[in-house]
């Protein structure tokens, strides 16, 4: 398993206001078009398994409608919104010898068009909410014995917990790359003391035995 992190090296002013202009930076959602296909696929999902029946009574349009949103829903939020609102990403890909390696990408410096934590709360609420609401109707669908739609909502399931596990591992890698980083920085900080330490030691050993 391999972990990358996308360092920013721009320049960033930040010019601190006061408390309410702080607030509301804080508040200000500044990708209004990600966040909001970012909830709109997977909710559109779960709306029309709910009341499909009222608008259709073929099986086959609702299980294809469904799924068609399920899967605009994992490649948006697996391509587009998690690297927007929160500086996330994660993907799989195959090397020379045809092994497979997940990469796990995470910005550590913040830049002029960073996510806000309106952007972020909204991210993670809308990422772990729906696949608990999927194995909501999973049971449901079980134990009322409506197996014909058992498999849409397993497919659900998989395609919603695949981005939630995908995004867990990006921001638990990126806070251990951070601090691996910084022990690291410490290490090599710290190690020209002791041989300055192990020379002065030297030297006044040496100069004991040249006065003997």
């Amino acid at each position: 398993m391999k972990q990358a992190l996308v360092d920013d090296t721009e320049d960033v002013s930040l010019d601190f206001g006061s408390e309410e202009e702080l607030a509301l930076r804080k508040a200000r959602i500044r990708h209004p078009l990600a966040t909001f296909f970012h909830l709109f696929f997977r909710v559109s999902a779960i709306i029309t398994y709910l009341f499909c029946d009222w608008f259709s009574n073929s099986f086959v349009a609702c299980f294809v409608t469904i799924l068609l949103l399920l899967s605009f829903d994992f490649w948006s939020v697996k391509n587009v919104t998690g690297r927007l609102l929160v500086g996330l990403r994660w993907w799989n890909q195959i090397d020379e010898d045809g092994k497979s390696h997940w990469v796990f990408e995470a910005k550590r410096a913040p830049t002029t068009a960073a996510s806000t934590e309106a952007e972020a709360r909204i991210f993670w609420l809308g990422l772990i909410i729906c696949p608990v609401i999927w194995t909501v109707f999973f049971f449901s669908t079980l134990f009322s014995l409506k197996l014909k739609w058992l498999a849409l909502v397993i497919a659900g399931i998989s395609l919603q917990t695949a981005n939630l596990y995908g995004y867990i591992h990006c921001k638990l890698g990126g806070q251990k790359s951070t601090s691996r980083g910084t022990s690291r920085l410490f290490v090599t900080a710290d190690v020209p003391k002791r041989q300055t330490r192990i020379s002065e030691d030297r030297t006044e050993e040496y100069g004991k035995t040249g006065t003997r």
